[in-house]
């Protein structure tokens, strides 16, 4: 991937997973904002979305979480969360060997920072492990694979008709 200052929503959502319409939705609900909000051209459209690095990263995650079924609200709570109860933002927090770090186990979010485990959900609460952190897996980006020209499926008269 070729780092570049801004992607455009299109880019993002080729990188993410997201579609560029879950992406104008998070941008109008407060979810997730873009780094350059759209804005009204004189012809009468808008300008497109523009996202940082950073921002692509943090959508990988997010995408990520929502394919593993992580409702919206959840993913708003995570955020909330990471950004008031222990001031970082999502990218501090993913990849190995990061303190604070989030990790996750099943469908539970953890984050880990000095001062011990923290249940994202309560996140006042350190919680008490014995040995339960091994299973725990940090969080981190990985990258989409694309599909190849070559695994396209064929439909069903098509295989015949090739047959």
């Amino acid at each position: 991937m070729r780092l570049k200052k801004f992607y455009s929503s299109r880019e993002v959502s080729t990188l993410t997973g997201l579609s560029a319409r879950q992406l104008q939705w998070w941008d109008a609900r407060r979810l997730f904002a873009p780094a350059i909000a759209p804005k009204r051209t004189p012809a009468g459209g808008f300008t497109e979305r523009r996202y940082t690095t950073i921002d692509v990263l943090e959508l990988q995650i997010l995408g990520d979480l929502r394919r593993r079924g992580f409702s919206v609200p959840r993913i708003r709570n995570l955020l909330s969360v990471l950004r008031e109860e222990f001031g970082v933002r999502l990218y501090e927090v993913i990849g190995e060997g990061e303190t604070p770090a989030l990790l996750i186990k099943g469908d539970q979010l953890y984050v880990r920072t000095d001062n011990g485990l923290f249940n994202v959900e309560k996140p006042t609460q350190a919680l008490l492990v014995d040995g339960e952190e091994l299973s725990l897996r940090p969080v981190t980006v990985r990258e989409r694979r694309r599909r190849s020209s070559g695994s396209v499926k064929l439909s069903r008269s098509r295989r015949q008709a090739e047959e």
